[in-house]
């Protein structure tokens, strides 16, 4: 508490704040949610190695399985049932194409290193996507106990201009059901966990009232992305939460909220960070695209795709070290990419699905507005961008027109940051069904983000025991991606 004291000191106040009065802020929200991503201090704190050729990252998480053969590997000479009914768009590379549901992303395709030939052994949902998302090959009984990527990027190198080390916009997808949460802080502890932007509801079941929704619901959507942890009260102004008196009266009138998660993630003494995340304008306005011009807007997509990609930029512009786009199992589409197409899903066929403005064409559309904006704004050379997903799709479409789980092929990009962009790496064979060339696996795709970070994935860090890991504990950095 002697800490934590201190640290309040340096702001101007006339009483003494205690831990409980801190840990009170109810409507200001200095949640759970909020406090372990923003105030886990990291071994090094704000620091960045010599070697990073990337000082942010956008992981753009497509959780489900998207396909490759309605995406980035297309193939056009194969039968019907593998084709399916899309075209081909030619890229910005000579003898280049991806379907014709990409059309962007192909005019921008030398800004790219796609991945052809990202592969792994499993077909279930849970397990690769814990080993997606964390780079580490698990069993059932490990689904929560992994750390996320990001969550080792906050540990190893600390939040970054007031900003949480670790951000998912908007954190709340979930596979299912029941709905599970695999954006964990796992052994290194829940501190390391994202700071979820949240979202209506808070925590979707994408089953829920399936059969009620429209079988081809708008793609347009407005998503208020604004950080509830981030809204004041009506009658509190950021003048009044700097003077320590009026930080009390408001303090003592507020509910009280988060203190047991609070004190189990360990956060002794860390309020002045919690103080400059509430009072800081910069930080709030980093969560806000209302305030961008229309044509920008337009140019993403006003789709919930579109307004997260251009959140994920906006915190990166302001100096978000880790940003985990995060959109795939929805309340108002359903699994977005797990197309099955059995009856209660009510899909259509996987061509005509992927031409949907919530499917593969608004994916083509908000990505390709993001890596233009942050070239256009000189972020691209600093910024890698990491498209995942954990897993292809088969290449026969199946009798109800959809595609099932195919863990041995898919497709991946890295774009900006120390990237050697203009280029396809792998080749997958006739039906994009294998590799012809090596494969490439989640831990490889995580090894390489490390080593353009700057982190030696052995590194070795500790759980909340004290035990030491190595950061990474198998894969290899995928050299023909570096630049």
């Amino acid at each position: 508490m002697r800490t934590g004291r201190r640290a309040l000191q340096q702001i101007e106040h006339t009483s003494v704040v205690c831990r409980r009065d801190l840990l009170k802020v109810g409507p200001l929200a200095v949640s759970a949610s909020l406090w372990p991503s923003l105030l886990a201090p990291g071994i090094a704190q704000g620091s960045e190695s010599p070697l990073a050729k990337a000082k942010s990252v956008i992981f753009l998480w497509m959780g489900g399985g998207v396909t490759q053969l309605e995406t980035f590997d297309p193939k056009p000479e194969a039968p019907v049932e593998v084709r399916g009914k899309l075209g081909t768009a030619a890229t910005s590379l000579p003898g280049v194409y991806f379907s014709e549901a990409c059309p962007q992303l192909a005019q921008i395709a030398h800004e790219l290193s796609v991945v052809r030939t990202f592969a792994h052994d499993s077909n279930d949902h849970l397990l690769s996507q814990v080993y997606t998302l964390s780079g580490r090959k698990v069993t059932p009984a490990q689904l929560f106990s992994e750390p996320n990527i990001g969550a080792i990027v906050q540990y190893l190198l600390g939040s970054r201009n007031g900003l949480p080390g670790y951000i998912a916009v908007p954190g709340i997808t979930r596979p299912g059901p029941p709905p599970h949460n695999l954006f964990v802080g796992g052994w290194l502890g829940a501190q390391y966990a994202p700071f979820c932007l949240g979202g209506q509801p808070a925590q979707p079941d994408f089953t829920a009232g399936l059969s009620a929704k429209p079988a081809n619901p708008s793609p347009l959507a407005e998503e208020s992305l604004a950080p509830p942890e981030l809204q004041f009260p009506q009658d509190v102004t950021i003048g009044r939460l700097e003077r320590r008196s009026q930080l009390r009266t408001v303090l003592e009138q507020s509910a009280q909220a988060g203190e047991a998660s609070l004190v189990q993630a360990g956060l002794e003494g860390q309020f002045d960070g919690a103080l400059r995340l509430l009072t800081s304008t910069k930080v709030r306005n980093a969560f806000d695209i209302a305030q961008e011009p229309a044509a920008l807007r337009e140019d993403y997509g006003r789709t919930k795709l579109g307004g997260r990609c251009l959140v994920a930029r906006k915190l990166v512009e302001a100096g978000a070290r880790f940003v985990m786009v995060d959109y795939g199992y929805d309340p108002d589409y359903g699994n977005l990419w797990d197309i099955h197409n059995v009856p209660e899903q009510r899909f259509p066929h996987t061509s005509d699905m992927a031409l949907r403005g919530y499917n593969v064409a608004g994916m083509d559309r908000a990505f390709a507005a993001l890596i233009r904006d942050l070239k256009e704004r000189g972020l691209l050379d600093t910024t890698l961008v990491v498209y995942l997903t954990e897993f292809g799709r088969t290449p026969k479409i199946n009798a109800g027109g959809g595609r099932d789980h195919w863990g041995m092929c898919g497709s991946m990009f890295f774009a900006g940051a120390g990237v050697k962009a203009g280029q396809v790496v792998g080749q997958s064979d006739a039906q994009a069904a294998f590799p012809v060339t090596r494969g490439y696996g989640p831990a490889d795709i995580a090894a390489t983000m490390y080593h353009l970070l700057g982190i030696d994935p052995e590194t070795r860090v500790r759980d909340t025991q004290g035990r030491p890991a190595p950061a990474l504990d198998h894969g290899n950095v995928i050299e023909e991606v570096l630049a």
